[in-house]
């Protein structure tokens, strides 16, 4: 099955220029919505993976079924101010201004192997800034891996020493 065919294309979204990758397609088609989860599991599996750590918020939707298939934990990194309990937070850069993300403190153990999961790689910022509350924890990344690759953006150059894995690359 070609997933880049399940995917939509909306312009100008959410700005003018902008060309956005819309995955709610993909997730309303059963099989594809399968045969995705399949390919990321197929990525992660045999890695001895004990947590999970999906990004806010389209992170979540394959970051919570590849936990249930790897038979680890999952853990949600969040905007600021989305979680109950005591946080780390690590700031990042973007193109317009600096954003943050956190996680709970007692979110990891030291030496839990995580899999990073987020539905798209562009700059990579946001994801270099999770790998950074991560080790601030003391777990070891073992992988990190994304739906689509915008590999004209060069995010993987921030997520170098990593093992990144894509299904898609535009």
């Amino acid at each position: 099955m070609d997933l880049k065919k399940l995917i939509r294309d909306v312009p100008n979204f959410p700005i003018e220029g902008i060309i956005f990758k819309d995955i709610t397609t993909l997730l309303k088609d059963p099989k594809g919505y399968s045969e995705t989860l399949d390919k990321l599991y197929n990525l992660s599996k045999n890695k001895g993976i004990t947590k999970v750590i999906g990004i806010e918020s389209r992170g979540f939707i394959f970051g919570g079924a590849l936990a249930e298939k790897l038979g680890a934990g999952f853990v949600p990194i969040r905007k600021p101010g989305k979680l109950p309990s005591e946080t780390v937070t690590e700031s990042y850069e973007l193109e317009y201004g600096i954003d943050s993300i956190e996680m709970h403190k007692d979110a990891l153990e030291h030496g839990d192997k995580i899999l990073l999961h987020d539905d798209l790689l562009a700059t990579g910022g946001t994801m270099e800034a999770a790998c950074k509350l991560v080790e601030k924890l003391g777990a070891e990344i073992v992988q990190i891996s994304f739906l689509i690759d915008l590999t004209f953006l060069n995010g993987k150059e921030k997520l170098k020493g990593y093992e990144v894995q894509s299904l898609i690359e535009y």
